[in-house]
């Protein structure tokens, strides 16, 4: 930018204006000073002239001697060189007029006292040193008129000065001082973080109105950048705390993965924190075996999100959710992850805990055929023999061992039985494949159809429950294969909402009459009991459409408080 009326061009100007006012005042005077050198003598030389024109009188009247040489001198006096300067331009008229009337009446009064005219002499010396004090007189006023002309002239260019001087100084007020007071103030303020101050002088033509344009557009731009550094500062830490927030909310989730058993429990936890931390409206996780677990209400006119659920490649389930507010994909992705290493870790526990089992049923298995089964198969080949000791005619005791026969023979059923169950074997911690599992080795026995059905998520149940279920399930599945001469046999698993979980074993054959337990038969009881284990009951009944139907109901047992 390119100022117009710099500061310095005006103060030099001012200065230069009152140095030259000062020159010019002083010049003046002094040269009027010095024009009233020879004042005083052109006075006194002037003066002389009345005293010489009586004396030239006294001569003429005494003829007097000397009175060529007076004559002469009079002559000489009034042709001095003082009196001569008085021809000039700035002379005024009356003494230049004074002084002309002086030499042309001398000429006339130098022919008379030439010709020793006495008389007239004497008649117009009067008259003649009247013109000599008129002249005298002219020049008393001029010389006075200089004086006051010097005095004139220097109040003027004092006055002249001073006006210059003040004007200079409230020049340099309005355009100098007050604009940097105003530049000071606005910095002050512009320090303490006020960046809405604008300098007031950018009118001004100078560098000091430039100087203040040049602030206001660095104010201006200091304040944009402020305005953005606070809101960059705020976004970033607004998105500091979101970080924050996603962080303690993963690590709450990974604290309630820590549990030593998952299970449903536990995802429904999670679940809540994750709705608690979002503020979702509905949040739902469901697991590809017909289990799901969810917070919130779903509204159908609602756009619902989508993730999947997957470790090591294996999809687990999907996690499904609805908000208002705009939820980071990549923080579900992270629950969905988390998620998904959860169902994964709940499979491995579980198929830990049914090797674990089954281990330890095959122990049990072991020793029973070790033990008992030996014992028992020794008791057959010793009874065996005491029947052929024992004559036939002898009938009681024949009666005796046909009873001691018939019930080894039952206790080695069971323990076969038994046996077998012991030795079951699970290959899947996932219920619907372990269920269908065992209804393909029981279907090699019958020529019945077996149906599967399980809408029942094996996050229902732990390892141990599960084997309980399958147990009930195998045990009534082979009691119609054996009793009930069905064609169809149909297992159906479902969950109703109040969150109790129902199991049925149908068939169409021939009913199954009392539900009472034959004499040494102990299948019913133990299912009944199993199911007591699973905190349920078990019950049997007969269709209207005929065969009979054998329902389990259960909970899931609700976490401790505290937990």
């Amino acid at each position: 930018m390119i100022v117009k009326r710099p500061v310095s061009g005006s103060l030099a100007q001012a200065f230069i204006s009152i140095i030259l006012l000062s020159v010019l005042t002083s010049g003046i005077a002094l040269m009027t000073l010095a024009s009233s050198l020879r004042d005083a003598e052109a006075i006194n030389i002037a003066g002389s002239l009345r005293m010489q024109s009586y004396r030239l009188g006294y001569d003429l009247e005494r003829n007097s001697t000397a009175f060529s040489d007076h004559r002469l001198h009079w002559q000489s006096t009034l042709n001095s060189p003082v009196l001569k300067e008085l021809d000039r331009w700035y002379v005024p008229e009356s003494v230049k007029t004074g002084y002309q009337q002086l030499q042309i009446a001398w000429v006339e009064m130098d022919r008379h006292l030439e010709a020793g005219d006495k008389a007239w002499y004497q008649d117009h010396i009067q008259q003649y040193v009247e013109r000599i004090d008129t002249f005298v007189l002219a020049l008393q006023h001029y010389a006075e008129h200089k004086m006051q002309l010097v005095v004139a002239i220097s109040l003027a260019g004092g006055l002249g000065i001073l006006l210059l001087v003040i004007m200079t100084l409230r020049g340099i007020r309005r355009e100098v001082v007050a604009p940097l007071n105003h530049l000071v103030y606005a910095s002050q303020k512009m320090e303490q973080g006020n960046f809405d101050i604008q300098a007031e002088d950018t009118h001004l033509p100078n560098e000091l109105g430039l100087l203040s344009r040049t602030f206001n557009h660095m104010s201006a731009e200091l304040h944009k950048h402020y305005r953005s550094l606070e809101s960059t500062v705020e976004e970033k830490t607004r998105h500091l705390n979101e970080a924050h927030q996603q962080l303690e909310m993963l690590f709450k989730c990974s604290q309630a993965l820590n549990a030593s058993q998952i299970d449903t429990h536990c995802f429904r936890h999670i679940i809540q924190i994750v709705q608690e931390y979002t503020g979702m409206s509905y949040l739902e996780l469901q697991a590809g075996d017909n289990w799901q677990v969810c917070e919130g209400t779903k509204k159908a006119e609602r756009e619902t999100f989508t993730l999947p659920v997957v470790m090591q490649e294996t999809r687990f389930g999907e996690l499904r959710w609805q908000s208002d507010s705009v939820v980071p994909e990549p923080l579900m992705k992270s629950v969905a992850t988390m998620l998904g290493r959860g169902l994964y870790f709940n499979q491995a526990q579980k198929h830990f805990q049914q090797l674990l089992l089954m281990e330890e049923r095959a122990t049990i298995a072991r020793e029973l055929h070790d033990s008992l089964a030996q014992v028992l198969s020794y008791l057959r080949i010793q009874l065996t023999l005491l029947k052929r000791a024992v004559p036939d005619d002898n009938l009681p005791a024949q009666t005796i061992i046909t009873d001691f026969s018939r019930e080894l023979n039952n206790a080695w059923r069971q323990l076969r039985e038994l046996l077998t169950t012991f030795r079951l074997t699970l290959n899947h911690s996932n219920l619907p494949a372990a269920l269908h599992e065992a209804l393909g080795g029981l279907q090699s026995q019958t020529s019945a159809k077996l149906e599967l059905d399980c809408r029942l998520s094996s996050l229902a149940l732990d390892a141990q429950k599960q084997v309980h279920l399958l147990q009930i399930v195998r045990e009534a599945v082979l009691n119609a294969i054996k009793h009930a001469q069905a064609t169809v046999i149909t297992v159906s698993c479902v969950t109703a909402p109040d969150g109790e979980h129902t199991v049925y074993i149908r068939d169409n054959g021939i009913g199954i009459g009392d539900a009472s337990e034959p004499p040494g038969h102990y299948g019913l009881n133990i299912m009944r009991e199993r199911a007591e284990r699973l905190g349920g009951s078990l019950s049997f009944s007969q269709p209207q459409n005929g065969g009979t139907q054998v329902c389990i109901r259960f909970r899931t047992p609700e976490p401790e408080v505290g937990k």
